[in-house]
């Protein structure tokens, strides 16, 4: 049986060469999966640079991960205010 407290190996892609910025997000689900959409929005235009498929048990323990992660960084560094949303409606305009 395999230990589960053992490190895993985890593998990066030679053609994925870093982060991306994104500031605005797109959530879209079914019962069983949620499609996170990221986008990088430069006025007047945008592009997607991430999609994310997860389960939904899976969103709800990055969600904690990411509560975690902002009250420890407000403790260090001040409140947060959220950030405006775009002002204009993301896709295609027909």
């Amino acid at each position: 049986m395999e230990n589960q407290n053992q490190p895993q190996e985890i593998k990066i892609a030679d053609n994925f060469t870093g982060g991306e910025y994104a500031n605005a997000m797109q959530v879209a689900h079914t019962k069983d999966e949620v499609l996170l959409t990221f986008f990088n929005i430069v006025s007047p235009s945008g592009r997607v640079c991430a999609k994310i498929i997860t389960s939904p048990g899976h969103l709800k323990r990055m969600i904690t991960a990411l509560n975690d992660n902002l009250k420890r960084y407000e403790e260090k560094f001040g409140i947060v205010e959220a950030a405006e949303s775009p002002k204009k409606e993301i896709g295609f305009q027909g």
